[in-house]
């Protein structure tokens, strides 16, 4: 997200086009024996082992009704163990529990999510996100309790890098304050406090385009937990975002996420919004990042916007930005590598005003989501699937939408309702 927004001239990149590797057994003798048929009712986490088509197959992540063998990237959630024997697959897949091999060290949940994913802060199954700007840039400054009911999850722009390596702060902007009429840390807090009363969430966002934190080590890792626990604790914070537009490193971001989800809990909420080049291929860090927390992640709404034009699932075409082809056929890259449709989410700017290029329509906005969702109003490009379960919009920002009559929210937030 931006304080001031230009265009962004992003380098088209195909996505990562590895293999999964198989492995021939050297006579039926030295086999391995076929663990469990693999279940589509089942939840595997990272480490559990199932059979299909004569092969074992290892889960990478949490995964359920994802078939093993149709997976043809390395990047998928399973990976070839290779050949079997003594296993078959059933054609009505069982209602089993997931096979009994060893947990894994980590703690991802060992259960199938019930009414939300893990990790959501009980939030709707198809939500609306907007940005809160803490700084007066021309859109309708707002104090916090002002965020119009359409918006079910708020996240609050930005926290502050420190002198210390990580670690962020909060301060309210000062030019803020003067423009609301005055604006102190205690109405703050009371603001935030009215909004779970309304049942909304809040959440603290890291980066913008301005951002410079930078989570490059282990000390660093600590601190970014340690003071986000802080500004939790501090202000009553739902959980954070993660908006590094200059680059992460997604090994200690990844310890640092788990790091705080253990000192908060698993209500926690955890969300990214990367820029649009950042999940156009499952190598680059983001994506990465994403892949490797799925499951403490809450969602990843990418901003399909300041973008030109880029490659989409189908690796045919460049899609231009500003179109539903360009929503469906990039929202589909992380929807057919790795994360769940509840993790996926559709960011867009809610006015001309507030990104440099990429705004569309909010009826665009809806016929993406009903594309993805259920295979409606479509453009030319037709997804290989629809995700039900496509979380919903997020946009940038709160400010902007209010500033243009509220005619993006107004127009998405009731559509939600209407998803599967």
């Amino acid at each position: 997200m931006k304080r001031s927004r230009s265009i962004i001239l992003a380098t088209v990149m195909a996505l990562g086009a590895g293999g999964t590797a198989t492995y021939f057994a050297g006579s039926a003798s030295a086999a391995t024996a076929c663990a469990p048929a693999w279940s589509a009712s089942a939840v595997y986490v990272k480490g559990n082992v199932a059979s299909q088509n004569g092969h074992n197959y290892t889960a990478k992540w949490w995964t359920q009704n994802e078939s093993p063998a149709t997976s043809s990237s390395q990047w998928a959630v399973w990976a070839d163990s290779g050949v079997c024997e003594g296993g078959t697959t059933p054609t009505t897949p069982p209602t089993t529990t997931p096979p009994t091999t060893t947990p894994p060290t980590t703690t991802p949940p060992t259960t199938p999510p019930t009414t939300q994913p893990p990790g959501d802060g009980s939030l709707p199954k198809h939500f609306l996100t907007g940005y809160w700007q803490n700084f007066d840039n021309g859109a309708a400054p707002l104090k916090l309790a002002a965020v119009p009911a359409t918006y079910d999850l708020i996240a609050v722009a930005f926290a502050d890098a420190t002198a210390t390596p990580g670690a962020v702060t909060f301060t309210l902007d000062p030019g803020l304050a003067t423009a609301v009429g005055g604006y102190t840390d205690a109405q703050f807090k009371a603001d935030i406090a009215t909004l779970h009363a309304r049942g909304k969430k809040v959440i603290i966002s890291v980066g913008g385009e301005k951002g410079s934190v930078a989570v490059n080590s282990a000390a660093a890792a600590t601190a970014f937990a340690d003071s986000v626990h802080r500004l939790i604790q501090t202000y009553g914070f739902d959980g954070v975002d993660i908006d590094l537009e200059n680059g992460l490193n997604p090994t200690y971001m990844a310890s640092a996420l788990r790091s705080l989800r253990a000192k908060v809990g698993s209500g926690l909420i955890i969300t990214m919004a990367p820029q649009t080049i950042d999940m156009q291929n499952p190598q680059s860090s983001y994506f990465k990042l994403a892949l490797d927390i799925k499951d403490i992640l809450t969602v990843v709404f990418t901003q399909y916007y300041n973008s030109g034009s880029m490659l989409g699932c189908d690796n045919n075409a460049a899609y231009s930005q500003g179109t539903v082809n360009f929503l469906t056929a990039l929202a589909c890259i992380p929807l057919q590598n790795g994360l769940r449709p509840d993790q996926v989410a559709l960011g867009l700017p809610s006015s001309t005003r507030a990104a440099g290029g990429g705004y569309v329509a909010p009826s665009v906005v809806n016929n993406a989501l009903d594309c993805l969702a259920k295979g409606t109003n479509c453009g030319t490009f037709k997804p290989p699937a629809t995700y039900p379960g496509i979380r919903g919009a997020m946009t940038w920002s709160i400010n902007w939408d209010v500033t243009n009559g509220n005619a993006w929210a107004n127009t998405v937030d009731p559509h939600l309702a209407t998803l599967p």
